[in-house]
């Protein structure tokens, strides 16, 4: 046990957020995410008892957002068309807020198709058991300024 650290975060997950350098991408992925194929190339980490919110805030205590990218945080866009409604986003905005000094501007938005090949291209994927719809998150790690 460690002090200061979410106990939510493993010590496989606590390893790779270390091992991840700026600019390597993290994927949150919801319950419906294809983790295992889109993450193939990756480190996938399975979390399947636990949300997305809750993954997010024990990460972004410990995790720099890129501050070189407009959009350090990106969220799945939701298909045109698709009648599904995102609370969850909310919760992602505060979550961000609370953490990140550019707030909510830190988070952008991709396609649903463009988000999967870009995290096709992460350091990880973390495999959660989120029953929201497009509570996908995409993280862009900055540097430590300490």
């Amino acid at each position: 046990m460690l002090k200061g650290i979410p106990k939510i975060l493993s010590p496989e997950l606590l390893k790779v957020l270390c091992e991840m350098g700026h600019s390597d991408q993290l994927v949150i992925a919801d319950g419906n995410f294809p983790s295992e194929s889109i993450g193939k190339d990756a480190k996938v980490i399975r979390m399947d008892g636990h949300g997305t919110v809750e993954v997010l805030e024990a990460i972004l205590k410990l995790f720099p957002l890129d501050t070189y990218v407009e959009h350090p945080v990106q969220l799945m866009e939701v298909m045109p068309g698709d009648p599904v409604e995102t609370p969850i986003w909310d919760e992602y905005r505060k979550t961000v807020k609370k953490y990140e000094e550019r707030g909510t501007a830190a988070i952008g938005t991709v396609e649903r198709f463009a988000f999967y090949e870009e995290a096709r291209k992460a350091y990880a994927v973390i495999a959660t058991g989120e029953t929201a719809l497009y509570a996908n998150v995409m993280l862009q790690k900055g540097v430590v300024r300490e």
